[in-house]
């Protein structure tokens, strides 16, 4: 097909990226699914023809070899797709510094390591990058620090890939969700479930999704529809933007919310919004 690209997909096992690799491989585009873990990225390969490539994005001889794998294979790369992501709850006060080098690490040097090491190839393709971070990357909550802290430099890094190359023809945006039903989420709100003392996690996503106007979670496939876009020719005048893909959360004032909803505080750490 003319229109078909060659996409690496970090994260790409489960939850969203899982989703995006489904999604671009059902439009006949070519997928290097990524991630730490083999037996999902095998799964997705299974079920999607993708090619599976474990490795460990915070690498930097394992990302050279993801984008040689992808190069070998396909000739090409014409996308990323940075969706590999992590979190550690906990106040500056109390992060050690293990947690904080582990988040940013995953969440904001991998990405850095992996678009220098693919830019050659991305600049030749006149190629596209679409960052997954959170609305945490725009808005903070409690206990949040090293999560918010790696999501809004990520934000950061695609606007500078924007800016830098955008005359080249590369383009790098963001995509912001909010709750979305992923494994992530889902262990998430099993401790939130046990911690508020809740019946279960779909109890714990409909308490935290309560603020939203959409009423509910986001499904993954909602946001690789976003990201799919974004990486193909019809956002082609789209450029070092913002998306939010999160049911009209980040839009409510906080200062109103209680004309409509009765809160009452719970002890122990608030949950983040997280994929």
């Amino acid at each position: 097909m003319a229109d078909q690209r060659v996409v690496i997909v970090t994260g790409g096992g489960t939850g969203i990226g899982a989703a995006t690799a489904r999604l671009l491989r059902a439009a006949g585009h070519q997928v290097v699914v990524s991630g730490r873990r083999p037996e999902p990225l095998h799964r997705i390969a299974a079920e999607t023809g993708a090619l599976a490539h474990p490795s460990d994005t915070g690498d930097q001889d394992a990302v050279r070899g993801l984008v040689d794998a992808a190069v070998s294979a396909y000739g090409r790369l014409d996308g990323l797709v940075l969706n590999a992501g992590t979190g550690r709850s906990g106040a500056v006060g109390d992060l050690s510094v293990e947690d904080w080098d582990a988040v940013i690490r995953t969440n904001l040097t991998g990405p850095f390591l992996l678009q220098r090491a693919a830019l050659p190839h991305l600049l030749e393709a006149r190629g596209a990058v679409v960052a997954v971070a959170s609305v945490s990357a725009l808005r903070n909550g409690a206990g949040n620090a090293a999560y918010a802290t790696s999501k809004a430099g990520l934000l950061q890094l695609c606007r500078s890939l924007a800016v830098d190359y955008g005359h080249r023809g590369l383009r790098a945006n963001v995509v912001c969700p909010g709750w979305v039903r992923t494994e992530m989420a889902d262990r998430r709100m099993a401790r939130f479930a046990d911690e508020a003392g809740l019946d279960g996690s779909d109890a714990a996503y409909r308490e935290a999704t309560r603020l939203v106007p959409a009423g509910r979670a986001g499904d993954p496939q909602e946001v690789a529809e976003v990201v799919g876009w974004l990486l193909s020719p019809a956002a082609s005048f789209v450029n070092g933007a913002t998306l939010t893909v999160d049911g009209g959360v980040s839009a409510v004032d906080p200062g109103t919310a209680a004309f409509d909803f009765r809160i009452e505080p719970r002890g122990g750490s608030a949950p983040s919004a997280g994929r």
